[in-house]
């Protein structure tokens, strides 16, 4: 697995890729520009890791149950090499997860799954429905991997104090092909309370690169 440093000191962020995005993909399509400033002035640092979803939930030739195992190996591999790797090179106490599209998805799922461990996300434009990769199959570990699944029904205090103490930013646009999963995810962070921001912008294709920087720009 290959990632991308951006930053020397400041606020650390473990920045995911859209479906099926390489690690290179927030430097070639604008986003690290985006933010460049603050990456200079030592306020930010992006650790851009790959994704797996195409041995995962894209995998048509796996079972779908080999698809949940493949995309909990991927966390496994986050958990206990990036983040350590994280932070040996940055102290700072807070961590946020990012992303566009599906790794909007990636970034919410970690940081609710280990609120210990991150303190906030930020999703631009997520997709968070899906169920429907796994062609009917579900099991325990599906479910503990659909946010919109676990979180209505989570009541443990461990967890939802960690959450409340969180930054939780959820973006979309009126044109985004995913607005639906992102409002009924904020009807379910509400219906928590737990406290987060959820924008939703005008304009045209914001499901797009070109929107994301400006988000990027604004929520980091």
């Amino acid at each position: 697995m290959e990632l991308l440093v951006f930053g020397h000191a400041g606020l650390p962020v473990l920045a995911f890729p859209t479906s099926g995005g390489r690690f290179f993909d927030f430097e070639d399509r604008g986003m690290v520009g985006a933010v460049a400033d603050r990456i200079d002035s030592g306020a930010l640092q992006l650790f851009c890791v790959d994704s797996a979803d195409r041995e995962s939930w894209y995998n048509q030739q796996i079972s779908p149950r080999g698809r949940i195992v493949r995309h909990q190996q991927h966390e496994e591999y986050v958990l206990t090499e990036v983040v350590p790797f994280l932070r040996a090179r940055n102290r700072d106490p807070r961590l946020v997860a990012a992303g566009c599209s599906f790794g909007g998805y990636h970034a919410v799922n970690l940081a609710l799954r280990h609120p210990d461990i991150f303190s906030g996300f930020v999703s631009l434009s997520g997709v968070f429905d899906l169920a429907r990769f796994l062609d009917g199959y579900y099991d325990e570990d599906c479910y503990f991997h659909l946010p919109t699944h676990y979180l209505p029904r989570l009541e443990d205090p461990w967890y939802l104090d960690r959450f409340r103490g969180s930054r939780y930013v959820l973006v979309t646009g009126w044109d985004d092909p995913c607005l639906e999963e992102n409002q009924e995810l904020h009807r379910i962070l509400s219906g928590k309370g737990i406290p987060h921001q959820f924008s939703v912008w005008n304009g045209v294709n914001t499901h797009d690169w070109a929107t994301w920087q400006k988000m990027m720009r604004q929520y980091l």
